[in-house]
């Protein structure tokens, strides 16, 4: 086995994986390891779940070790053949609906795809998702300063502190309308909270990031760059602190996320 890997972890599906790879991930971080993990979504038919099957026997006869199996799968037939795998295998939904079950005194009716599927009882929280992630799409890194008014969050930042997927996963999980507005190097000067955001302070959050950590992310977009260097990187970090702690002295609060 590779010395940098404990364990190699497997999430199966046949959906999307997400609810197996969330709890697996949830499961795993209890425990001091380093994980290699493999996400394996639409398992849907047996000839797919065989070659998962050879997957994961690959890697037990290669590293002598079992790999870690969670899965949620609803057809029998599709288990039964993860299930003779030479993984440690767990169904990571049976084990609340059993119990559920019990409680409940009613049985479980699996269907395939339900968890994140569309239904009657979910079509507007999926409608406000998509309108959320039109809106954040439209209103990235201060691409348009229009309609402000209709964000919920406002997130501040310098770039590549995180502020674009952050907005994203609020719209896409939440259907949080997430506007994001970047600090670029020649702000830094003079660098002041602008006037279009002056009125909607009690919707501002500042992200913040540990400049080593910036600057490694930079490196990878601009190699050798005086933008990814660590003494740029803190530099604008320590200047848009110190406007969030400037904006906070004024007893107005734009809470500080790291």
């Amino acid at each position: 086995m590779d010395n940098a890997v404990d364990r190699h972890v497997f999430y199966i599906s046949d959906g999307t994986a997400i609810t197996a790879e969330v709890l697996g991930h949830a499961v795993m971080s209890q425990f001091p390891v380093t994980i290699s993990s493999i996400t394996l979504p639409f398992v849907e038919n047996e000839s797919r779940a065989r070659a998962v099957k050879d997957q994961i026997d690959a890697i037990y006869h290669q590293t002598g070790v079992r790999p870690l199996v969670f899965y949620s799968i609803v057809l029998p037939e599709i288990r039964a053949i993860i299930l003779q795998s030479e993984g440690f295998c767990q169904d990571i939904v049976q084990a609340l609906v059993a119990p559920l079950q019990q409680e409940m005194k009613l049985d479980p009716t699996p269907i395939a795809h339900r968890t994140h599927g569309l239904n009657p009882n979910n079509l507007n929280k999926y409608d406000a998702r998509i309108a959320a992630i039109d809106y954040t799409l439209a209103h990235d890194d201060g691409i348009s300063l229009r309609n402000l008014d209709q964000a919920q969050v406002i997130l501040l930042g310098v770039s590549r502190c995180g502020k674009t997927p952050t907005s994203l996963y609020l719209a896409m999980q939440f259907g949080i309308r997430a506007a994001n507005y970047p600090f670029i190097a020649d702000d830094m000067d003079n660098l002041l909270l602008p006037a279009s955001l002056k009125p909607l302070q009690h919707k501002l959050f500042g992200l913040t990031i540990d400049p080593e950590r910036l600057a490694a992310i930079r490196e990878e977009r601009r190699e050798n760059s005086r933008y990814a260097s660590l003494r740029q990187c803190r530099m604008e970090v320590a200047e848009v602190e110190a406007l969030y702690r400037k904006i906070r002295s004024r007893g107005l609060t734009v809470p500080i996320i790291r």
